[in-house]
């Protein structure tokens, strides 16, 4: 019953940026985690950002200072907004919720959508 859909990906060169959305059905966003999670071939599977649903967010240090995490609760949707995009930022992109509301680094994500690919040329 419970779906999360991205879109927002694509092709882009270093410096540029994108805009990625997680879109759920069949539940709110609100009193759980959100996250956007990436992971290029052959590499681990890495936590980009979080959130919860008092706005508190968390990134990676990859990412921090580039990435932003962000939701509309009355849309369900959840963003990530990507600045200063390098060739190391590619990489398939998933959104994922976990039943929790704090300590959102630390869950377990069980619900997860079917990714968006990002490339970022140099």
């Amino acid at each position: 019953q419970v779906q999360l859909v991205e879109s927002g990906g694509g092709s882009v060169q270093a410096g540029g940026s994108l805009r990625l959305s997680c879109e759920a059905s069949g539940y709110t966003y609100s009193r759980v985690c959100m996250a956007w999670f990436r992971q290029a071939p052959g590499k681990e599977r890495e936590r980009v950002a979080t959130i919860n649903s008092s706005g508190s967010t968390t990134y990676a240090d990859s990412v921090k200072g580039r990435f932003t995490v962000s939701k509309d609760s009355a849309k369900n949707t959840l963003y990530l907004q990507m600045n200063s995009l390098k060739p190391e930022d590619t990489a398939m992109y998933y959104c994922a919720s976990a039943p929790a509301d704090y300590n959102c680094r630390l869950r377990t994500y069980t619900v997860w959508g079917q990714g968006t690919q990002v490339t970022v040329s140099s």
